[in-house]
C-alpha cells in the first residue's frame, strides 16, 4: 500500500468516530421532569412554543418525559437519569421539580415553571439577574390566593366555614388562607392530600366539617387530577374554586388563575431561545401578568347557586 493511501485511510478511520459523535448531537435533546403527568392541552402548548423558536419534536429535536405520579421522593434519582444522558435542557415542573433538579446539575440549563418564590427557595439569585443556569416563570400561587377566597364568599356567601384543601408541603398557602379568612371573619378548616385516597377521604370529611364551601390549593398534583376533583365536587355538591381555568372547563364551578396553554407556550419558547445558545443567567424569570377568571354557570345553576351579577362582569369567560 502507497504511503499516500494509508494515510488517507487512516484519517478516514479517525475522522468516522467525530462524524458519529456529530451525528448523534444533530438532535437536541431537553428533559422534562414532573412531579405529576403534565394536563393533555398543555404539552401541545410547550411544543409549540419550541416550535416556533425552530424546534420539533421527532425532527430536530428529542424529549425525554420523567413524572412521578405524585411521589415525589422519586424527583431526585430521575433528575439525575436526564444528568447522566446528558441532556441539553431541563424543564422542571414546580418547586418540587425544580429543587432536585438545580441539586443535580450546575451546568445544564434549567427552566421551571409553577414555582411560587424561586428567589426564596434559592433557586435564582434575583427575577431580574438569575444568575446561574436556571430560569423560568413563577406561578404566585400565594398571591392570588386570598383573592380567590374573597370570590369564593361572594359567590357562596352563606357559607360560614369554608375549607381548604392543600398538599402536605403547602404551610404558605395555609398561612396566607388563613390571614385573609380571619380578615374576612370567615372559619377556615384545614384538609390535607397527597394520594388520591387522601383526596377522596378529605372530600367526604366536608359535610362532617360544616363546609359551605372548598377552596383547591395549586400543585402539580392536584393539576393532573382535574376529573377527580370535578366529579367530587358534583358527588358532594360543594362549590369548590380551582387555581387553573381547565378545571372550570371540564366542569369545575368557578377558577381564578393563570392560563397554562399560554404559559406552557412560553416555556417552550423560553427552552427553544436556551437550546439557540441563550444563558439562563441572561433570562429574567418572569411572572405573569393576565389572569383569567372563569365562571361555569351550568354547574352553579346545578348546586342551585345564582352568580352575583359582579362576579360575572368580572369574568374573562362564563361557561353555559
Amino acid at each position: 500500500m502507497r504511503r499516500r493511501d494509508f494515510i488517507t485511510l487512516l484519517g478516514g478511520a479517525t475522522a468516522w468516530p467525530l462524524v458519529a459523535h456529530a451525528q448523534q448531537k444533530a438532535m437536541a435533546t431537553v428533559g422534562f421532569l414532573s412531579g405529576t403527568p403534565v394536563i393533555a392541552p398543555n404539552l401541545p402548548a410547550f411544543r409549540q412554543g419550541l416550535s416556533e423558536t425552530g424546534y420539533v419534536e421527532g425532527q430536530n429535536l428529542a424529549i425525554e418525559y420523567r413524572w412521578t405520579e405524585g411521589h415525589y421522593d422519586r424527583l431526585p434519582a430521575l433528575a439525575a437519569d436526564l444528568v447522566d444522558r446528558k441532556v441539553d435542557v431541563i424543564v422542571a415542573i414546580g418547586g418540587v421539580s425544580a429543587r432536585p433538579a438545580k441539586s443535580a446539575t450546575s451546568t445544564i440549563p434549567i427552566v421551571f415553571l409553577g414555582v411560587s418564590d424561586p428567589v426564596g427557595l434559592g433557586l435564582v439569585a434575583s427575577l431580574a439577574r438569575p444568575g446561574g443556569n436556571l430560569t423560568g416563570f413563577t406561578n404566585i400561587f400565594l398571591e392570588l390566593m386570598p383573592k380567590r377566597l374573597e370570590l369564593l364568599s361572594e359567590l357562596v356567601p352563606q357559607a360560614r366555614v369554608i375549607a381548604l384543601l392543600v398538599n402536605g408541603r403547602a404551610e404558605d398557602q395555609i398561612r396566607v388562607v388563613q390571614e385573609a379568612a380571619r380578615a374576612k371573619g370567615v372559619q377556615l378548616a384545614i384538609l390535607k392530600a397527597d394520594t388520591e385516597g387522601e383526596i377522596d377521604a378529605a372530600f367526604a370529611s366536608l359535610v362532617e366539617l360544616g363546609a359551605g364551601a372548598l377552596l383547591v390549593g395549586g400543585d402539580p398534583f392536584f393539576a393532573g387530577r382535574r376529573e377527580q376533583f370535578v366529579a367530587l365536587a358534583s358527588r358532594h355538591a360543594v362549590p369548590a374554586s380551582y387555581m387553573w381555568p381547565d378545571f372550570a372547563a371540564v366542569g369545575g364551578l368557578i377558577s381564578y388563575g393563570v392560563n397554562n396553554i399560554a404559559v406552557y407556550r412560553e416555556v417552550g419558547r423560553y427552552t427553544g431561545r436556551i437550546l439557540k445558545g441563550a444563558k439562563p443567567a441572561d433570562l429574567p424569570v418572569q411572572q405573569p401578568t393576565k389572569f383569567e377568571l372563569v365562571v361555569n354557570l351550568k354547574t352553579a345553576n346545578a348546586l342551585g347557586l345564582t352568580v352575583p351579577p359582579s362576579i360575572l362582569a368580572r369574568a374573562t369567560e362564563v361557561i353555559e
